[in-house]
């Protein structure tokens, strides 16, 4: 009797999975595995299980050392602007260029999704990353501290100021024209003469 209720279960297992993955394939026939497609709701669920679950009891009890103070925030700030923006945005709503073409997308840090984490666990993944994401581990031998100190400022990210983010906005990498064309506004509005640009020599034939 026993034996003639498994089989059966075991039959609509198989066929369950069969199903599944003739639906993905062919899904994938159609759409392809494009980083632009946004996660479905069942796809973000396992991710945030898949990351909750590997992070280590051991991580979600660890406590700041560091002194929060206006200078370590301030430090944070900057390293963040230079560092993390890029991806999360300075505001970490992870809207920019590189966020939107990750799959899965960053989180936007100002939410409960990460801001119900614990101290310890955004430490965790800022030194460990996250495996098949765009995260990545940025700890190493003198990182801790530094890593702590970016945990108090995505704390302060949803109370982030127009003239902090302005601020950050001036701390971001610049690219050579960026930097070129912020260099030719200082000297207009210090009243300095442009650099003469290099002329291209003429050739008579």
């Amino acid at each position: 009797m026993k034996r003639s209720f498994v089989i059966p279960v075991s039959i609509l297992i198989f066929f369950g999975l069969l199903a599944a993955g003739a639906w993905l394939y062919m899904k994938t026939a159609m759409h392809g595995f494009s980083a632009r497609a946004k996660p479905s709701r069942t796809e973000t669920m396992l991710a945030t299980y898949a990351r909750n679950t590997a992070m280590p009891s051991s991580a979600k009890q660890m406590k700041n050392p560091v002194r929060l103070s206006p200078d370590v925030l301030h430090e944070a700030m900057a390293h963040f602007a230079d560092h993390c923006a890029v991806c999360h945005g300075n505001n970490g709503s992870g809207n920019t260029m590189f966020g939107n073409g990750m799959y899965p997308k960053p989180p936007d840090l100002r939410f409960s999704r990460t801001q119900d984490l614990t101290d310890g666990e955004i430490f965790y993944i800022i030194e460990n990353g996250i495996r098949m994401s765009g995260m990545p581990a940025f700890g190493g031998a003198d990182t801790a501290d530094q890593s702590w100190k970016l945990v108090y400022f995505i704390r302060h990210l949803p109370r982030l100021t127009p003239a902090e983010e302005a601020q950050m906005e001036s701390l971001n990498p610049k690219s050579p024209d960026e930097f070129r064309e912020e260099q030719e506004e200082r000297n207009f509005l210090n009243g300095e003469a442009e650099s003469p640009q290099p002329q291209t020599a003429t050739h008579h034939h």
